[in-house]
């Protein structure tokens, strides 16, 4: 049985960029994971949290890799994506979208700058 789990727009503060001040002052950034797994229908129907992709799982596995500096967020998007796929054996894709939320470009009005890493 196929199913999507998704953590839809994460919250995570952590030191990503390429000027030298955004790994010392930080900013916001917001991720969104969503996993295609193939699940054990047996054990779904049994409750069993073994017949899942556990989310808290996910995002402890977002934080991690957010927790390590990087110039470019396609690094951690693309270090996200690795993480869950070694990770998970039942996890057929991963897509992953990291935003910098306010990122600094002057004279810039936007929301956000993001990336989007799929596998395969």
């Amino acid at each position: 049985m196929k199913a999507e789990i998704k953590i839809d727009r994460l919250k995570v503060f952590a030191r990503h960029g390429v000027l030298p001040q955004e790994r010392v002052v930080g900013n916001d950034f917001e991720v969104t994971v969503s996993v295609i797994a193939d699940l054990c229908e047996e054990q779904i129907e049994n409750d069993r949290l073994s017949a899942t992709v556990n989310y808290a799982d996910l995002v402890e596995e977002v934080r991690q890799e957010m927790a390590v500096p990087s110039l470019l967020i396609e690094h951690v998007a693309w270090r996200i994506v690795r993480s869950i796929v070694d990770r998970h054996a039942e996890v057929e894709s991963c897509r992953v979208t990291v935003a910098k939320l306010l990122p600094p470009i002057p004279s810039a009005q936007m929301k956000s700058a993001s990336v989007t890493i799929a596998f395969p």
